[in-house]
C-alpha cells in the first residue's frame, strides 16, 4: 500500500515525509485543481526528498482540452521535471468530447523514459472510464491513473473503483484513489475497493483546510492505517 500526498511548496513535501508518506504530488493551484509548480520548489522537493516526487504538468485550469500552444509548454515542464530528477509526472489531455486525446498524449509521452506516468482526474470527466482504461493500458509509459471513480468523491464511488481495479488487473496500470477520502473512512474504503495506492489533499492538513500546511500526524494517521493492509 503506498499514501500519496499533495505539496504545493517545499515545507508541505517534507511535512509530508515527516510524516511517512511515500510519495509527494507537487503542484501549485490545488484550489484550481492542481497546476504546473515552479521550477524553484520543482528542484528542491526532488534535491532535498528521500521519496518519489511526482510533478503536475497542467499548465492552466481552464479545462483538460489543450491547444498547440499548451501542449508545447508541457512538453518544456516535461524536459526539465525530467532533468531536475523526478520520479514522475502527472499529466492528462481530454479531446472536446471528453475522450483521452490520443494525439496529444502521445506527444507528451514522447521522451518520458524512466518517468512513472500518471493520468490525472481528467480522467473524471469521461463518460466510459473502463473504456479509457483500456486506451490507456496501450501506452507502457502510463502506470497509474488517479482517480475518484467519477466526478464525486471517491468514498461516494467505491464501487466503481472496485471495477477499476478489477479491470487495471495485468495491464501495467495502478489505481491511485483520490478526492475526498479522510482518514476515518480510509480503513472501509480500502477495504470495499481493494486499492492499493491513496491520494490525499486537504484532509491531512491543518484544520482540512486546502490553504494550510500538511500536517505530519495526520499524515501519519494515514499511514498507520495502510500499513494494516501491507
Amino acid at each position: 500500500m503506498k499514501l500519496e500526498v499533495i505539496a504545493t511548496n517545499l515545507t508541505d513535501a517534507i511535512l509530508a515525509e515527516q510524516g511517512g508518506a511515500d510519495r509527494i504530488e507537487l503542484v501549485t493551484g490545488m484550489l484550481e485543481g492542481g497546476l504546473t509548480p515552479g521550477p524553484g520548489v520543482i528542484r528542491e522537493a526532488v534535491s532535498r526528498l528521500n521519496i518519489p516526487v511526482h510533478v503536475m504538468v497542467r499548465p492552466h485550469s481552464q479545462s483538460f482540452v489543450y491547444d498547440k500552444h499548451d501542449l508545447c509548454t508541457m512538453k518544456e515542464d516535461i524536459a526539465y521535471i525530467q532533468a531536475c530528477g523526478a520520479a514522475g509526472i502527472v499529466v492528462g489531455a481530454l479531446t472536446g468530447d471528453g475522450q483521452v486525446d490520443t494525439a496529444a498524449l502521445e506527444f507528451l509521452l514522447q521522451g518520458t523514459e524512466g518517468l512513472n506516468v500518471t493520468f490525472h482526474r481528467a480522467f473524471d470527466e469521461i463518460e466510459d472510464q473502463l473504456s479509457a482504461l483500456e486506451v490507456l493500458s496501450g501506452y507502457p509509459q502510463v502506470n497509474r491513473i488517479l482517480t475518484s471513480g467519477g466526478p464525486l468523491p471517491a468514498p461516494k464511488s467505491a464501487p466503481q473503483i472496485k471495477r477499476l481495479v478489477e479491470a487495471s488487473r495485468g495491464t501495467g496500470i495502478t489505481i491511485l484513489a483520490g478526492y475526498g477520502l479522510s482518514v476515518p473512512v480510509l480503513q472501509e474504503f480500502i477495504g470495499e475497493t481493494g486499492v492499493q495506492e491513496v491520494h490525499f489533499g486537504s484532509a491531512l492538513r491543518k484544520d482540512g483546510d486546502n490553504l494550510k500546511p500538511v500536517e505530519p500526524s495526520r499524515v501519519q494517521a494515514a499511514k498507520e492505517i495502510i500499513r494494516a493492509f501491507a
